[in-house]
């Protein structure tokens, strides 16, 4: 299984998160904020993939998604948003990450995350 960053301002959907991906055998860095998965990340080592809000406090998951791939520049990510104005969908596209909807079930969670840890 795989080291996979999860960060979501949202305490519940963090949780649900988690909760998922470790019940599949993940080990899983947890953060609220940009800032506090730049800590988690300086702390424990990079992930194997992230799992990122878009919309965060301070800064946004598309400009945390920049500094991660500062350090592995092909750090397979997905977002989880709600945001999907036009500038917004742009800009995860221009990452090349894999976004899914929010609400979600654990079925597509899974699915994505599948297709993100894909070697390729």
């Amino acid at each position: 299984m795989a080291r996979i960053l999860v960060v979501d301002d949202e305490q519940d959907v963090l949780e649900l998160i988690v909760k998922r991906l470790r019940a599949d055998g993940h080990e899983v860095l947890a953060a609220g904020t940009g800032a506090e998965a730049l800590e988690a990340v300086a702390t424990h080592g990079l992930p194997e993939a992230a799992i990122l809000d878009v919309d965060l406090p301070g800064m946004d998951g598309i400009e945390l998604l920049h500094l991660l791939r500062r350090q592995r520049a092909d750090l397979p990510a997905m977002f989880l948003t709600v945001l999907w104005d036009g500038t917004v969908v742009a800009r995860v596209r221009d990452t090349g990450a894999l976004y899914l909807r929010k609400p979600f079930t654990s079925e597509s969670l899974r699915t994505a995350l599948d297709m993100v840890l894909v070697p390729g």
